[in-house]
């Protein structure tokens, strides 16, 4: 099987990425302890600071939206809060992150404490009494579940005991109440947004061997879209996305922790049923108004409340699952293109907030989310979703000694060959390259994006490193290594490079083209992509492209040079020979302009 490289022995080189990373991470340390924990306190009855009675509200620095006091979902953020910064903390490090993480986990043991010594919710226990009958009540579940998982990264990524301890303790309420439903014949637990359950008490069966988390795993068992999946039938289309997708990582962790390839076909089967038979819009996203889009119908869903956010990080997650469970390519191509149309798209580059949907129609918008006032379920997987990129560039398979370049993020990671330490450093090239004589084809002075070179700092070590061949790269590969040009080998769709390493380079230049994404239900009408990356363009109306077949002669490169993280504006095109000439740019470079995806194609007589 093959695994991600751990927290800690990845980190991201300076770069568009880490620029993003570091937005996150000043947004979490920003945000004040007392109200990140200000739904546990209400609900342990502890009185904060200044708060009992307060003659103007709209000054008290509390966070309001989802996270108000008199919202059913409060509290799901702090839990998103623990993961993210566990995770960043496991990556590098930081005194101040882990005070205010370990400040925030020892307040969460004290309400617990207050609340009898087991709840440790932001919200009531009658929540989950009120599930046991007809009235409404907006997921409990999804709001634990956060607090549960944000707990269990802070034991598995920043070792903190206490963590586990609440969370232990927490089991075995939730032991008693299923328990109880159990004499009553009630699968309660299983109503709602509860499918994240099941990965968290499996992957806490994982950690402990504890059986209560099994226990507890075998009782999130019992959803009726297994069933149908496994039938072959179709349960997603027009129902909600990100509720069924916490459903598919339970499966996956299941098959983890048990083995049992049920579990494995059920997790494939999802995939299949969401992406491979569904189509998507050239971002990835695949639903609207957060339910699943039909199958192959995306020209009809064109909207500005397409392509939640929780669903691109949720199903990144998912395909990165899968990746370790098979090894195909084709997950890591997916990330890919969630990364650049998702991760960065939705964030917003100077302050770190999400755009809750991502606009598909044509003069779409981007709308923000606030740093206090908001806190949308989207608000929360973001800042979890800027804290990954390190375990999604590496991977290792455990077998052998190979390892599996599948993100072409500058980043340095610290595996070992035969029991030799090896450290890789990942960059982009960021010179002209007309003066070298691989790359002379390119001419004209171009810079790429795509010119990535591998430094491999080892000392006699015997491996194999496998670099992903991007399904957007058409022309033929050409690898240095150390200064020798080699013929690669191709094998699964990556470029397998086998030798003794000795302190060598490995310079790989992809060619990225410009391509046109269709939609599959409105055969003239198109995006525009470079590589993996949706180019929009910058009009409040479909302006349509008048071309040919080929739309490289429709854009040309523009370029300025800038001050910013790179020497060069990246994938920005103008276009040429159009009624109105108008800019391209990357989608994730887009602020607050207004933006067309889709072009009707009209052919130039």
């Amino acid at each position: 099987m093959i695994e991600n490289i751990s927290f800690g022995k990845t980190k991201l080189e300076p770069g568009l990425f880490k620029q993003r990373s570091d937005v996150n991470l000043n947004y979490l340390m920003e945000l004040k302890n007392m109200a990140l924990l200000q739904n546990f306190y209400l609900e342990a009855g502890v009185i904060m600071p200044g708060v009992q009675s307060v003659p103007d509200p709209s000054k008290l620095d509390l966070h309001w939206g989802w996270e108000a006091p008199m919202c059913q979902l409060r509290g799901h953020f702090l839990g998103h809060w623990l993961s993210a910064a566990s995770m960043i903390y496991a990556t590098y490090g930081g005194r101040e992150l882990k005070a205010k993480l370990d400040t925030i986990i020892e307040e969460l043991g004290k309400c617990q404490k207050l609340n009898g010594g087991e709840w440790i919710g932001s919200i009531p226990q009658k929540y989950f009494e009120i599930m046991e009958t007809d009235r409404y009540i907006w997921s409990p579940q999804y709001t634990m579940q956060k607090t549960v998982m944000g707990l269990l990264h802070a034991k598995l990524y920043a070792g903190s005991d206490e963590a586990l301890d609440i969370v232990s303790k927490l089991a075995d309420w939730y032991v008693k109440w299923v328990k109880m439903l159990d004499d009553k014949g009630s699968l309660a637990e299983n109503k709602g947004e509860s499918g994240g359950m099941l990965e968290v008490w499996a992957w806490l069966y994982e950690l402990t061997k504890d059986e209560k988390y099994m226990f507890l795993a075998e009782h999130y068992t019992h959803h009726e879209l297994y069933d149908d999946l496994l039938n072959g039938k179709d349960p997603l289309t027009n129902n909600h996305t990100n509720a069924s997708i916490p459903m598919a990582h339970g499966a996956a962790k299941m098959y983890e922790v048990t083995g049992d390839k049920k579990w494995l076909n059920i997790v494939e089967k999802f995939w299949e049923c969401a992406v491979t038979n569904r189509g998507s819009f050239c971002t990835t996203g695949n639903n609207a108004g957060e339910f699943w889009i039909p199958p192959h119908s995306f020209g009809r869903y064109l909207g500005d409340r397409s392509q939640e956010f929780c669903t691109v990080y949720n199903m990144v997650r998912l395909a990165d699952y899968l990746f370790k469970f098979t090894g195909k390519k084709e997950y890591a191509d997916y990330i890919e293109k969630c990364l650049y149309n998702g991760f960065l798209a939705q964030q917003n580059r100077f302050t770190g907030m999400p755009t809750y949907f991502l606009p598909t129609s044509a003069g779409g918008k981007k709308v923000w989310g606030s740093k206090r006032n908001d806190f949308w379920c989207c608000h929360g997987t973001m800042v979890q979703a800027q804290a990954i990129y390190p375990l999604l560039c590496y991977y290792k398979e455990k077998e052998s000694d190979k390892l599996i370049v599948n993100q072409f993020i500058p980043s340095k990671t610290i595996t070992s060959f035969a029991g030799k330490e090896v450290v890789v450093t990942m960059n982009n090239d960021m010179k002209f390259y007309v003066d070298q004589s691989l790359f002379d084809e390119a001419g004209e002075c171009q810079t790429s994006r795509w010119h990535i070179i591998l430094n491999v700092q080892a000392d006699n070590a015997e491996g194999t490193i496998a670099i992903r061949l991007p399904e957007w790269s058409k022309s033929k590969i050409e690898i240095m290594v150390s200064g020798n040009k080699i013929t690669p080998e191709i094998q699964d769709g990556y470029i397998v490079i086998a030798k003794v390493w000795n302190n060598d380079e490995i310079d790989v230049l992809f060619n990225a083209s410009l391509q046109l994404s269709e939609l599959e239900d409105v055969k003239d009408m198109a995006a525009v992509m470079e590589g993996p990356i949706v180019l929009a363009g910058i009009c409040d109306s479909d302006k349509g492209l008048f071309m040919s077949d080929d739309i490289e002669k429709v854009l040309v490169p523009f370029k300025e040079h800038t001050y910013d993280t790179f020497p060069w504006q990246q994938s920005t095109y103008m276009t040429t020979s159009q009624p109105e000439n108008f800019r391209f740019q990357p989608l994730y470079d887009v602020l607050d302009e207004k933006y067309t995806l889709y072009f009707t194609k009209k052919h130039l007589d």
